[in-house]
């Protein structure tokens, strides 16, 4: 901002004041400024002028910064899951490629319904505040289907409608603000999405348009939890007629699962090697327990070592542990009901990173 202690601006010097570093300042850094020392205005007006310029960009800077610490602070309410749902631990994180920013264009959530457990994971093509709409629109979309539909495929269509909706939204405004010289790139618009359930007796299935698939953490075992190969994204091209669910492995009591978007795998060192992430999660698989948190500790550390900084791509993890009771075995000649069930409950309240 540039301010006057009063009298005419000093034409082309820099100065250095008690309030700040020096600046440097001329009418050649405003024409309205030239406009007014050529015809002749009196230093009291040009320093008016100026002052009233200086709290006009002030003021518009001041708007600008508080709303993007709204939509932040919103955009972290919306990706921010509970330590807990149903029976799960939950951890997850999510770190942007913009310098500063707190989120990107990766969304996930998880929801307790009467048909299960549902998550979604995605990422939306760009990062940063240009993405938050269209996270915003597929996150809507997601908390209202997950309680009406009865089956996943019936989510994804509500999801695919969404998205249609908010493409349509974005080509007006593009339409709009083609004069102004603004293009939103519409028709390049896309999001890749993995839905998730998770039944009460750990049994799975999901659908997957163009995501990563999640890693299964069992025993001392990491294993992708599908590898057939995905519907498009959402965004491009129709959904096919027909979307049968993938049935995975269970989640059995103790097992965890790491949902993930691609700047994880994708993440490179100084020589471009990939980040080895079935490594390191074999690696977490071996803990005993892997706690969500705990596994997300070493995943992010391993990440951060690998790139030597911060990541290049947004990234977002989110992990779930099955902490529900094992169920019991039939009973014992002695009507004793034999269980090896461990208890795995947490001995402390569960703390969300994020």
């Amino acid at each position: 901002m540039i301010r006057f202690k009063g009298g005419a601006p000093r034409t082309g010097r820099s100065r250095t004041s008690s309030w700040g570093p020096a600046v440097s300042w001329g009418p050649d850094h405003c024409p309205l400024l030239r406009r007014a020392l050529a015809c002749g205005l009196p230093p009291t007006v040009l320093g008016a002028l100026g002052t009233g310029l200086a709290l006009h960009v002030g003021r518009s800077l001041l708007r600008e910064v508080r709303r993007s610490r709204t939509i932040a602070r919103t955009a972290q309410r919306m990706l921010r899951p509970p330590p807990r749902v149903d029976g799960l631990a939950v951890a997850a994180v999510q770190l942007s490629a913009d310098r500063g920013a707190r989120f990107g264009g990766d969304l996930y959530e998880v929801v307790a319904t009467e048909y299960g457990v549902r998550a979604v994971i995605g990422d939306v093509r760009g990062h940063g505040l240009g993405a938050v709409p269209t996270v915003s629109a597929v996150l809507a979309g997601f908390r209202e289907a997950v309680h009406d539909e009865p089956d996943l495929a019936g989510v994804l269509r509500r999801l695919e409608r969404a998205m249609d909706r908010h493409l349509r939204e974005r080509a007006g405004a593009e339409r709009l603000s083609a004069g102004a010289g603004h293009a939103f790139r519409t028709a390049e618009e896309f999001v890749t999405v993995l839905l998730l359930e998770i039944l009460p007796d750990g049994e799975m299935r999901a659908l997957n348009c163009g995501h990563p698939w999640p890693h299964l953490l069992s025993g001392p075992r990491a294993e992708p939890l599908a590898r057939t190969d995905p519907l498009p994204p959402l965004g491009p091209f129709p959904l096919p007629a027909e979307l049968p669910a993938v049935p995975c492995d269970p989640l059995r009591p103790g097992d965890t699962l790491v949902l993930h978007t691609d700047g994880v795998e994708d993440a490179r060192d100084a020589d471009g090697r990939f980040f080895p992430l079935s490594e390191v999660l074999a690696s977490a698989a071996r803990e005993a327990p892997p706690t969500p948190q705990a596994a997300l500790r070493t995943i992010l550390t391993a990440l951060v070592h690998h790139t030597g900084g911060p990541p290049k791509d947004d990234v977002a993890l989110l992990i779930l542990r099955n902490e529900r009771p094992s169920p019991r075995a039939p009973s014992g000649p002695g009507g004793t009901a034999r269980s090896g069930a461990t208890d795995l409950s947490p001995t402390g309240p569960l703390q969300h990173p994020a």
